[in-house]
């Protein structure tokens, strides 16, 4: 199974909700364990330009704001869903999904 990371900082008040709806489109990653997210807390930073609308900020004004990052693994098959929930979730315009291949650990041991 090719397994990728996925994150994404979302404002705090949306990520109990995005890791509750994510987790009922996913298979799970970890056989008999589901809700396997990491959460960081980060501060954001964006200058809204011409032409945007922003969810938070002003158009030419440097906005920071505290972020929730919530990153977890998916497997290939689910990871076109996973980025459709993340969007329609999102309050951002512009959401910064990071997607990264993982190497199975498992393949580097002997059994």
């Amino acid at each position: 199974m090719d397994l990728f990371s996925v994150s994404v900082n979302i404002p705090d008040e949306f990520a109990d909700t995005l890791m509750s709806s994510l987790n009922e489109i996913i298979t799970p990653v970890y056989p008999n364990y589901d809700m396997a997210f990491t959460i960081l807390k980060v501060v954001g930073t964006w200058r809204p330009l011409e032409g945007s609308d922003p969810y938070d900020g002003d158009i030419g004004v440097i906005t920071t704001a505290k972020e929730t990052r919530i990153e977890f693994p998916v497997a290939e098959n689910d990871l076109r869903k996973v980025i459709r929930r993340i969007v329609d979730i999102h309050p951002y315009e512009e959401p910064a999904i990071l997607i990264t291949p993982i190497l199975d650990w498992k393949q580097f041991i002997d059994p």
